[in-house]
């Protein structure tokens, strides 16, 4: 939801759909600065939260956040920004932050997630009393971006020094775009088998979920209305009957706009809603 007018702005939002769940930018994602936090905007938000019954706030990093660059430059201005992702959230008192890993550009695979294990690493150090948690998103494994992969994150994670503060978050067009067809029944059981060996169960904070424009192994991130894009709705039909995600916070990130005078939000919503009861 958009924090314009206020980060309480975008819980009211949330919650006047039925929501109990609300993901925030905490500031401007395409730009590096960022305005600073009131005490005012920190109670706001806070009885927003409290008014509207928004259990599970999240907010996700800026997009120009890159943890694997080889460039030192720009590697270290990823790193400084996303320890002040963290303090920000920690202001809010939001206790996670989705980031992508990044990507490696220029150097190999194992040399980008040994870059981004040792960025994680330098952000807790300069973040040790933060209880906000760096959440690393599967992404879509578009060019070298990576965390394409439940293995790929699983390695990154492995070789952070405090592992227990990392988070995993899956998005379902992201899975879908890098090959994983969550609409097939067996491969949906075998990639959160795989996860759970790889990664533990304990370690899935959020879930994206969002329908592909993109066809399946694209490697193409273009999110799309819960059953109105490749992926279809027997997929989200899975992820609503299995048990072990029933605690699992999930969050829309479908573009906004209307449907026949009704916003996609509601939309989507509904759709959602009426799988999990089906």
């Amino acid at each position: 939801m958009s924090i314009a007018g206020g980060y309480y702005k975008a819980v009211e939002a949330a919650a006047a759909f039925g929501m109990d769940v609300v993901q925030v930018f905490t500031k401007n994602n395409t730009q590096w600065r960022a305005k600073a936090i009131g005490e005012q905007d920190v109670a706001l938000f806070a009885g927003a939260l409290r008014n509207g019954k928004i259990r599970h706030p999240i907010s996700h990093a800026s997009y120009l956040i890159n943890l694997a660059s080889p460039n030192p430059v720009l590697r270290e201005k990823s790193i400084a920004a996303m320890v002040v992702e963290l303090e920000r959230a920690e202001m809010l008192g939001i206790p996670h932050v989705v980031v992508h890993p990044g990507a490696h550009t220029t150097v190999s695979q194992e040399e980008g997630i040994s870059l981004v294990a040792g960025s994680i690493d330098e952000i807790h150090r300069r973040v040790a009393r933060c209880k906000a948690l760096i959440t690393l998103e599967l992404t879509a494994g578009q060019g070298t971006c990576l965390g394409c992969s439940l293995a790929q994150l699983a390695q990154i994670v492995s070789q952070v020094k405090w592992s227990e503060r990392v988070g995993i978050c899956v998005d379902t067009c992201h899975a879908f775009a890098a090959g994983t067809d969550l609409r097939d029944r067996k491969a949906f059981l075998a990639f959160w088998r795989e996860f759970d060996d790889r990664l533990g169960p304990d370690s899935l904070k959020a879930i994206h979920l969002n329908d592909s424009k993109r066809e399946l192994g694209s490697r193409v991130d273009r999110h799309e209305h819960i059953g109105h894009g490749k992926i279809g709705l027997e997929a989200f039909r899975h992820i609503l009957k299995d048990k072990r995600l029933k605690r699992v916070p999930m969050y829309l990130e479908t573009p906004k706009g209307d449907h026949n005078g009704e916003a996609w939000d509601a939309v989507n919503l509904r759709t959602l809603r009426e799988l999990a009861r089906s």
